[in-house]
């Protein structure tokens, strides 16, 4: 399965803080989980089984819970058995297909 997942701090000292520290917490968590990964400016996108994978997104969000009140966590989940290797094997197909119509 694929997660795409954005988690971010509220109620801090300050309203107008930036989040930066404390994604950066919560995406040190998920490279070291060792499985595969993508963060973009939005989201993390994490791949693996559905126990390993929420694990990793619980403690990414433990993590920052470490910089706010309160915890703001988006999920967006592919779940497709048997597929393996999808975090880049998407966008591979979807570049041949922007190849093709050009």
């Amino acid at each position: 399965m694929l997660v795409a997942f954005s988690v971010a701090p509220s109620g801090g000292p300050a309203p107008d803080d930036s989040v930066h520290d404390a994604v950066a917490a919560a995406v040190a968590v998920v490279r070291a989980s060792g499985l595969p990964n993508h963060t973009d400016s939005m989201f993390t996108t994490i791949e693996g089984e559905w126990d390993e994978v929420f694990a990793v997104i619980k403690e990414a969000t433990d993590a920052v819970g470490a910089f706010g009140t309160r915890v703001s966590l988006v999920l967006k989940a592919d779940i497709r058995p048997g597929y393996a290797g999808e975090l880049e094997n998407k966008v591979e197909r979807l570049e041949k297909a922007l190849a093709r119509n050009e």
